[in-house]
C-alpha cells in the first residue's frame, strides 16, 4: 500500500475533516485536517497513541502540559492520557493508535 500524505490535506473552513489510512488488527493510523482557530476539548483514550504533525501550527496539550505542534514534530502519550488540541492555524497531522 502506498499513499501520499500531502496530497490527501484538505483543510474544513472550520472545524475538522478526518481519513482514514489504515485499519488493521492492533493499528489505527488516521490523518487529521484541523482548520485555523479549532479547538478539540479534552479527552482520552484507551490506546497508545503517537501524533507526527505535518503541517500548520497549534498547541496540543498532553497532561495539562502544552506542546507546540509544528511540522515534523512527534508526541507520544499513553493510553488514557488526558489531551487537547488548538489549532493556531490549519494544521494536520497523522494519528497512530496502537492496542487492542
Amino acid at each position: 500500500m502506498f499513499k501520499n500524505i500531502k496530497k490527501l490535506i484538505e483543510y474544513p473552513k472550520e472545524g475538522i475533516i478526518s481519513k482514514k489510512i489504515l485499519k488493521e488488527k492492533n493499528i489505527d493510523i488516521s490523518l487529521f485536517c484541523m482548520a485555523k482557530n479549532t479547538n478539540i476539548s479534552e479527552h482520552t483514550s484507551i490506546k497508545q497513541g503517537i501524533i507526527y504533525v505535518v503541517e500548520g501550527n497549534g498547541v496540543f496539550y498532553l497532561e495539562k502540559r502544552g506542546i507546540r505542534m509544528q511540522p515534523e514534530v512527534i508526541i507520544s502519550m499513553k493510553e488514557n492520557d488526558i489531551h487537547s488540541l488548538k489549532a493556531k492555524e490549519n494544521t494536520s497531522f497523522i494519528l497512530i493508535l496502537i492496542g487492542k
